[in-house]
C-alpha cells in the first residue's frame, strides 16, 4: 500500500442534520460530547460503553438519548453518519471497519491504530465503503497554525532550516496503573506514539513531507515495558532537520516548537492546546518592518482544539466535500513515530521509503534503554 492515501468522499447530498455518537464514554469523549452539542445541523444521538456507569452519568450530563453497552448493538439500532472513536487504541481498527460497513464517518481518537498495518486496512475500509476517517491531531487546527502554514507554504519566510519539538509532559506512576498503558500489547508504545505524536504530527503538518529519522528511547523512571523518553533526530523532505523529545518526566510540563528559516523564526509553547498568545515569529535582521508586519496573526482568533477540528470536519461533511483537508494525512505522524521505534531497534537511520516494507509496518517495539537498572532491556521486557 502506498504511504500516503486519498481520502474517501461521501456522497454529494448528506443528510442534515447529521446523526453522530460516540463509542467510549473516558475523559477525552467529554471534549467529544461538549463540541458536538455547539455545532449547527448535528445531532448527538447515542453512546456507547460497557460500563452502565460510566455511560448513565455521560449520557446525563449531554442529554444524549440512546445508550448501549456495545458497538455492535449501538449499529444495529442507530442508523448513524458520524461514528466518534473514544475507546483505547487496541480495539480502533476493528471498530472502525465496523462503523464503515454501517455507512459511518469515523473520528478517531489517537492513536489511530497500534501500527500502520492496523491503519492501513481502517484506510482501505473508508476507501471501499466511500467513507472519511479523521483522527484527531487537535493541535493542526484553529486560526494561527493555519496562518503559520500558509505563511510557510507560500515561501514567505524562506526555507525551513532546523527546528526542535519537544513535548515535556509529566505523569505519575498512578497514571500508568490504567490496565492498558505502558504496554506494547495494549498501548501500541510509549510516550513517543501516546504522547510527542501531538506534536509530532503539528510539525509534520508545518513542514510536510519527511525523509528519514534516527531515534533512541529510554526509560528512566517508570516501570512499564514502554519508554518515557526519547529523543530523535527527523530530517524532512525539505531539507530542515528538527530534534524530537517526548517525555513524562518533566515537572514543569509544555509543548513546544521552534521552526527556524531562512527569514524568520517561529515559536510556539503551550501545553494541551493553542491560540494566538502562544505564538511567536521573530524577522531575520535582514527582513524589514514592513515585511515582518505582513506576517501578523489574522485578527479573528480561533483557538485550537477538538472545537476547532470537529467544526472544520462537519462543515465539510455536511457540503458534500468529505473529510476537509485539515485532516488529511492521517498516516504520517504514525510513520515518522514507526520510523523511531524501528531506528531505535535496529540501530541506524529510517529512510521513510523503507516503511514500503511490510515487516516495518507491523506492531510497534523498540529496545529501550533501561537507566533504572543501567542495562540495556528488549522492547517487551520492563
Amino acid at each position: 500500500m502506498p504511504l500516503s492515501s486519498p481520502a474517501a468522499q461521501p456522497p454529494a447530498e448528506p443528510r442534515v442534520p447529521l446523526r453522530a455518537a460516540i463509542l467510549g464514554t473516558g475523559g477525552v469523549a467529554h471534549l467529544h460530547a461538549a463540541a458536538l452539542l455547539g455545532l449547527p445541523d448535528v445531532e448527538l444521538v447515542a453512546a456507547a460503553d460497557p460500563s452502565e456507569q460510566h455511560l448513565g452519568a455521560f449520557a446525563e450530563t449531554y442529554r444524549v438519548p440512546s445508550r448501549y453497552s456495545s458497538l455492535t448493538a449501538m449499529l444495529a439500532a442507530e442508523p448513524l453518519d458520524v461514528l466518534h472513536i473514544c475507546t483505547p487504541p487496541g480495539g480502533h481498527a476493528e471498530q472502525t471497519a465496523a462503523a464503515f460497513a454501517a455507512g459511518a464517518h469515523v473520528v478517531v481518537e489517537k492513536p489511530a491504530a497500534l501500527s500502520l498495518v492496523e491503519l492501513d486496512t481502517m484506510v482501505d475500509a473508508g476507501r471501499a465503503a466511500s467513507r472519511g476517517l479523521a483522527v484527531v491531531f487537535q493541535q493542526r487546527s484553529g486560526s494561527a497554525a493555519a496562518h503559520v502554514r500558509a505563511l510557510l507554504d507560500s515561501g514567505a519566510l524562506g526555507r525551513p532550516l532546523s527546528a526542535l519539538c519537544q513535548t515535556n509532559w509529566f505523569r505519575t506512576a498512578e497514571y500508568f496503573t490504567v490496565p492498558w498503558r505502558g504496554t506494547w500489547a495494549s498501548e501500541g508504545g510509549g510516550t513517543t506514539l501516546s504522547h510527542g505524536s501531538h506534536q509530532i504530527d503539528l510539525l509534520a503538518y508545518l513542514l510536510g513531507e519527511w525523509s528519514s529519522v534516527h531515534a533512541t528511547m529510554w526509560r528512566l523512571e517508570h516501570d512499564v515495558e514502554t519508554e518515557d523518553l526519547s529523543h530523535a533526530s527527523l530530517v524532512f523532505a525539505s531539507g530542515a532537520v528538527a530534534s524530537v523529545v517526548s517525555t513524562v518526566l518533566a515537572p514543569r510540563q509544555s509543548s513546544l516548537l521552534r521552526i527556524d528559516t531562512e527569514n524568520a523564526t517561529i515559536e510556539l509553547e503551550h501545553l494541551y492546546g493553542h491560540g494566538h498568545a502562544h505564538w511567536r515569529i521573530t524577522p531575520a535582521p535582514h527582513v524589514d518592518a514592513r515585511t515582518a508586519g505582513s506576517w501578523a496573526l489574522p485578527d479573528q482568533e480561533i483557538p485550537s482544539g477538538h472545537d476547532a477540528l470537529f467544526t472544520e470536519v462537519y462543515a465539510s461533511l455536511l457540503a458534500g466535500r468529505g473529510m476537509p483537508d485539515l485532516v488529511g494525512h492521517p498516516a504520517r505522524a504514525l510513520e515518522i513515530v514507526t520510523g523511531m521505534y524501528a531506528s531505535a531497534r535496529e540501530g541506524r537511520w529510517i529512510p521513510r521509503a523503507d516503511l514500503e516494507d511490510p515487516a516495518l509496518r507491523g506492531p510497534l517495539t523498540a529496545p529501550i534503554i533501561d537507566a533504572r537498572h543501567r542495562s540495556r532491556s528488549g522492547g517487551s521486557a520492563a
